[in-house]
Order: C-alpha cells, then structure tokens, then sequence
C-alpha cells in the first residue's frame, strides 16, 4: 500500500491510500479521488516525506501471524469536515476506529513479508518480482536506503488488537 498526501485545488492537503502508484494515477484520472474538506475533484499528489515501519515488533504485536482474529472498523481513509465536529474523546475513538480499517485493509490485499520487507521492497521496485502490496519490519537505517534508492513506503501507525 502506498500513501500519498495529496493536495485540491483550494490547496487543503490530505492522506489517501492505495495499492500502488497506477492506482492513484487511474482513479484522480477518473475523478474518483476526491477533496474531503471541499468536494473538489481537481486532486495532486502533494510533496510528501515517505517512511516505514520500524523493525523491533514480535508476532501478533504488529503482524497477522498468529492471529486468527479480525478487525472491526471501516476501510480506512481521511476524517472529512463532520469529524471536525467530534469532541477530543470521539476523535480518538473515530482514529482509532479508521486505524483498525486500515489494518484490516492492508492485511487483506497486502503480502505480509516481515524483517525481509527491504530485500522484497527492492526487488518490486527494480522488477525482479511481480509488483504487489507488501507490509512486514524494517530498520530506520534501512527505511532510508529505501528512501534514497527512491522507493516509496510508508509507516503506518499499527494498533494492537482488541479482543471484541
């Protein structure tokens, strides 16, 4: 999965995810990407600092294996303007809720390929491997490497399951 901050024509900047870069491209191409503050259409990519998820976590702490439990929450995406409604406590509980899906989102399309997740990144990018979604550990020094080599990833902020 690929996260790209994007930006309208009114200049409002959010997030939007998506399975690799010719996605994004076809659905603003089709207008189907769309500005959750005004409506607009007319969507960019905006300048963004691309990161990774640092490596460090065990099984079932950050990763599907193990855990035969599911997610409950939405598919993910930006708060629109009725969330800058919601209280303080809402807000968290809405992220929180949105984080789950995102989880649940990226484990349901993306390959799961843990502390090999630099080696495989690499391999996607320079065409050894048939490109796919990956999510798995890397090391802040190898998130740069990536970086550097010009290969987009992104953190994400993976919740703890709850057991409900």
């Amino acid at each position: 999965m690929i996260v790209y901050d994007l930006k309208c024509r009114k200049d409002h900047v959010f997030e939007a995810w998506f399975p690799d870069s010719a996605s994004f491209a076809a659905q603003a191409e089709a207008g189907k990407v769309v500005c959750p503050v005004c409506g607009s259409r007319k969507v960019t990519k905006a300048l963004m600092a691309p990161a990774v998820l640092k490596g460090g976590r065990g099984k079932g702490e950050g990763s599907r294996e193990g855990s035969g439990q599911s997610d409950a929450g939405a598919s993910g995406g930006v708060p629109g303007p009725a969330a800058a409604a919601l209280g303080d406590s809402e807000k968290a509980g809405e992220l929180r809720r949105m984080l789950r899906g995102l989880r649940e989102q990226v484990e349901k399309n993306c390959d799961y390929v843990g502390e090999q997740f630099a080696e495989e990144a690499r391999k996607i990018h320079y065409g050894e491997t048939d490109p796919r979604g990956i999510y798995g550990e890397t090391s802040d020094a190898e998130a740069k490497e990536l970086q550097d080599e010009g290969i987009e990833v992104a953190r994400i902020p993976w919740l703890p399951r709850e057991n409900s």
